[in-house]
């Protein structure tokens, strides 16, 4: 084939809660030693797991299949208050890799339930982040809680207290999809109140929109990240939306040379959970099938960092 350019997104790959949520795990293991106890995959991405997998790690479902007395950690999707309750009746010793951009959205939902809201919270129904915000709402308080998937969603969905009504949001969505379902459920409830700041993390929207940057550019662009990775899978959409021909791809190995056909520049970026040499691999493949490293496009490095649960810090 002939010559193309590679183009990188920057920002691309880990975000400061998946480096966290990874640290944690390895951290504990070093401390206490194998197993630990996983609950969900701590982030979505196979090479990830199956490498925290090697060194010791668990991996589970549910706390019924962790043993009394065992170390678990709790992904950085986050966990309904009910696991976590739990947890602390069988005595496990936890420590929380939920981000703490998921945190948030989960007082902000506390907030609202026990100030007698309703709430809808826009997501995808069965993704572990939802289902753990879903069961941060407290009932009993006069509120409910309801999923919003889409903007088709959005103009059929009834609430009972149009006048106490708020919304939240997953952090891992389209920004652009998110942006109208809001405007459908701003018009049909006047009275709706938000998050001061969306919940769409930092590093969801970076990514998004460094990938903006790639679609303009390039005929083709390769997403590095797991299918089951929602922030992945958002950024393969935003691609096609805005022009490309785009692919997620878990690995170099999966890179079909007939994708490129006809492609003068082609761009590469990754998932908040796929690392960087999953990327490096993919642009080296890149460079044997004639493609040339071109300029990095979007907003630049993230310096973001969170902090360690204190029982896991160097200092402590």
């Amino acid at each position: 084939m002939n010559g193309f350019v590679v183009h990188t997104a920057a920002p691309r790959g880990f975000c400061a809660g998946v480096d966290r949520a990874i640290e944690i795990v390895e951290r504990t293991l070093a401390l206490f030693g194998a197993p630990v106890y996983v609950r969900h995959e701590v982030v979505h991405n196979r090479y990830v797991v199956n490498r925290l997998r090697d060194l010791g790690a668990r991996f589970v479902e549910e706390l019924d299949e962790v043993p009394d007395g065992a170390t678990v950690i709790f992904s950085a999707h986050g966990v309904a208050s009910a696991v976590e309750q739990e947890a602390a009746r069988r005595g496990l010793q936890v420590f929380d890799a939920t981000c703490p951009l998921v945190t948030k959205v989960h007082l902000e939902v506390l907030r609202h339930a026990r100030a007698g809201f309703d709430c809808l919270l826009i997501g995808h129904a069965g993704h572990p982040e939802v289902v753990g915000t879903l069961g941060r709402f407290e009932p009993g308080h006069g509120g409910t809680i309801q999923l919003v998937e889409s903007s088709e969603h959005a103009e059929q969905i009834e609430v009972a207290q149009p006048e106490r009504l708020a919304w939240v949001s997953q952090t891992t969505l389209s920004v652009d999809d998110t942006r109208r379902i809001v405007a459908v459920l701003e018009r049909r409830f006047p009275a709706i109140q938000g998050p001061r700041k969306g919940d769409i993390c930092y590093a969801t929207q970076n990514r998004q929109d460094a990938v903006k940057a790639l679609a303009a550019q390039c005929d083709v662009v390769l997403v590095v990240g797991s299918p089951n990775s929602s922030n992945s899978n958002r950024l393969r959409e935003v691609a096609e939306q805005y022009g490309a021909r785009a692919w997620l791809i878990d690995s170099a190995d999966e890179l079909q040379a007939a994708w490129l056909d006809g492609a003068d520049h082609i761009g590469v970026t990754a998932g908040a959970s796929a690392p960087e040499r999953l990327v490096e691999a993919v642009i080296e493949r890149l460079k044997g099938l004639g493609g040339q490293l071109g300029t990095a496009l979007g907003s630049g490095e993230e310096t973001v960092q969170f902090a360690l649960p204190a029982a896991l810090r160097a200092d402590q």
